[in-house]
């Protein structure tokens, strides 16, 4: 929430203006006098992490038997701006933590000390669940580094799943003044962080330009009422990193931009895997791929109508498998220049994009189930193939040149 500070006269502005706590300075100038205003931006990184209710109701924080105090040593609550703090013990006992009631604008503020606050995917895993619709602010790393959290930019030593299914809840409204400040992730540090949240419109920004495996596996998965995505600065990325991590955003009208050259394996497989509401997709600047990197990446995208270029001319095992498998809003394959296959590497690409009529693809190698099974099956039934003028196979049908398509050559 922002604040207006009003002052009375210029002097009395000129007095306050080097605090620091104020910015966007303006002045509002009626018909009877001038009213010189400061604009008060909450710094949320320096907040704990805190939960507005939009109406009455209860917060609840659930902890696994299997996060003891290895993981977490305590977990504390204030329901009076951290005049006073409730605080439990973590031991290895499965634990549950409910505040009272807090009425509609008011505020729950949580910390913490610990390294993580899950073990694994499954099982050991502690998460929020509320009875009323919520905005989250403030600095998630108050529930690792209790008062001492401002600053902070990495996890704790040897941390994993850190906030891994943190927030199960479809009461969760709002998460752009939440603070996510890592810049070095660790393994599965958000995996599936917001999956489920389906009432969450708006997401937290991700700085972070260090990746780690599968750190934002299944982040915002299911998160139907998303409609525009974080930034995602890094330019090397790590294995499964973005795997799934909008996958059935189906309100997801835009994707982040991607500007990666070095990928990893599985790095953006599914990542839009079933965003019905996606018109457009990112750029791919990589040339040099790794073993499925954009699997079923665009799978389901009803409404994409154009598909990124594609400039790799070295492919790998299953690196465009199922791409743009199900995007029936398609009319344009993207060029594909590379002229040798690998394996399962256009497997599916283009399955059931029923309007798909135009293809240019440079490949030599002779098509067959082993690189480009089912790669046009349900394609237009009319269309244009431009092939190699180096290319002798003439294989035709679903796992070559669709059938009743008009052949073109092209040099490369």
């Amino acid at each position: 929430m922002d604040f207006l500070k009003k002052f009375n006269t210029e002097t009395q502005y000129d007095a306050d203006v080097e605090n620091l706590e104020y910015a966007t300075v303006s002045y509002i100038e009626d018909i009877e006098e001038v009213r010189y205003m400061k604009k008060y931006i909450p710094n949320y990184s320096e907040q704990y992490l805190t939960f507005e209710a939009l109406e009455d109701g209860t917060f609840t924080l659930s902890i696994s038997a299997d996060v003891d105090s290895t993981c977490m040593t305590s977990v504390s609550y204030s329901t009076d701006d951290g005049e006073t703090w409730t605080t439990t013990t973590v031991d290895n006992t499965a634990q549950t933590i409910t505040t009272p009631t807090i009425t509609q604008g008011n505020k729950v503020l949580w910390k913490g000390v610990g390294k993580q606050m899950s073990k694994n995917s499954t099982n050991s895993v502690s998460n929020f669940s509320a009875t009323c619709n919520f905005n989250a602010n403030g600095n998630i790393m108050s529930l690792l580094y209790g008062e001492d959290f401002v600053d902070k930019t990495t996890f704790p030593t040897n941390s994993s799943y850190t906030f891994c299914y943190l927030f199960s809840s479809d009461k969760l409204i709002n998460a752009n003044n939440l603070i996510l400040p890592a810049t070095t992730m660790t393994s599965d540090c958000y995996d599936s962080m917001f999956r489920g949240c389906t009432a969450l419109t708006t997401a937290p920004e991700l700085p972070a330009i260090t990746l780690a495996t599968a750190c934002y596996y299944n982040m915002f998965q299911g998160c139907t009422s998303l409609t525009t995505a974080p930034e995602l600065p890094a330019t090397t990325l790590a294995t499964a990193c973005y795997n799934s991590m909008f996958n059935g955003c189906t309100s997801l009208t835009t994707a982040p931009e991607l500007p990666a050259t070095t990928l990893a394996e599985y790095c953006c497989g599914d990542m839009f895997n079933g965003c019905t509401s996606l018109t457009t997709a990112p750029e791919l600047p990589a040339t040099t791929l790794a073993y499925s990197c954009y699997s079923n990446m665009f799978y389901g995208c009803t409404s994409l109508t154009t598909a990124p270029e594609l400039p790799a001319t070295t492919l790998t095992n299953n690196c465009y498998i199922s791409m743009f498998n199900g995007c029936t809003s398609l009319t344009t394959a993207p060029e594909l220049p590379a002229t040798t296959l690998t394996s399962g590497c256009y497997n599916e690409m283009f399955r059931g994009c029923s309007r798909l009529n135009y293809i240019k693809a440079m490949f030599t190698t002779t098509p067959s189930s082993t690189y480009t099974a089912g790669w046009v099956d349900g394609v237009a039934a009319t269309g244009t193939f431009v092939k190699n003028s180096a290319a002798t196979w003439d294989e035709t049908g679903a796992s070559g040149i669709p059938s009743g398509w008009t052949v073109e050559t092209a040099s490369e």
